[in-house]
């Protein structure tokens, strides 16, 4: 039998423990004992960038990634652009982009290589707010979902004022993607406060997963992006599972203390 064997370790000033661990040629990590992210099962990850960058109907020129993870949805955002495109990705963990560098870029072909990625290490909320923008994508993978959180203070990233500003930090018909491990009504409710359009795309899993299903919320202000066909980009279809939509007229990313304005 194999068994599961650290490979790395660090710790947030919290007391918090966040693990690399390998069994064979598998990788996880874990926070607190929770397996956050598995190189087994990226489908939903995968999905968070091609539906988003599919929907846009054009290449984007500038796209922002909230969690790095172990780099697979940067990896699919790269498969869509254009030589002078730029990937911001925003992870708070130093040590995650120094396990991505040392012991994970074989799993999505070394992605923080490509010349277009620049690298933030700061909360995704600092970065949304200070200008960096605008952003064509902006692809929120920062925790379990809004009702699933591993840090409470995470939820600021899906409360009205994390959502209005994503909406600032995107074009006119830029698309927001939320990656989320289970549908969220109150999170559905502070979209639809919004002057936005948005549907909830289920994704399913590798058989054998007690978590079947991962779900994706995309949002824009431009109505006409949820309508299809929208296809750019040379990346191939996926095998996904689409499950209910939802239209009104889905990592780890550690908070710290910054506060979004309202």
């Amino acid at each position: 039998m194999h068994i599961w064997t650290e490979v790395a370790r660090t710790g947030l000033s919290a007391g918090d423990e966040i693990l690399l661990l390998r069994r064979n040629d598998l990788y996880e990590i874990r926070y607190n004992g929770m397996e956050l992210m598995s190189s087994s099962c990226h489908q939903s990850e995968d999905f968070l960038a091609e539906k988003a960058l599919r929907l846009l109907g054009r290449p984007a020129r500038k796209v922002l990634i909230g969690g790095l993870g172990l780099g697979y949805t940067l990896r699919m955002v790269l498969n869509f652009l254009d030589d002078g495109a730029k990937v911001v990705v925003s992870e708070i963990v130093p040590e995650i982009v120094h396990w991505n560098r040392r012991y994970l870029g074989h799993l999505a072909g070394n992605p923080l290589d490509d010349p277009r990625v620049e690298v933030r290490v700061e909360d995704v909320r600092h970065t949304l707010e200070n200008g960096h923008g605008p952003y064509d994508v902006v692809l929120m993978d920062t925790d379990n979902g809004p009702d699933h959180l591993v840090r409470t203070e995470n939820g600021d990233i899906y409360r009205e004022c994390g959502i209005r500003a994503v909406e600032r930090a995107l074009t006119a018909e830029g698309i927001a993607a939320f990656w989320s491990s289970k549908p969220s009504p109150p999170f559905e409710k502070r979209l639809d406060a919004l002057p936005w359009t948005w549907r909830c795309d289920t994704v399913a899993l590798t058989g054998g997963r007690v978590d079947a299903f991962h779900h994706v919320y995309l949002a824009s202000r431009d109505a006409a992006s949820f309508q299809y066909p929208r296809v750019v980009g040379a990346a191939p279809a996926m095998t996904v599972t689409p499950g209910r939509n939802a239209t009104a007229s889905h990592g780890l990313e550690s908070a710290s203390s910054f506060q979004l304005l309202c």
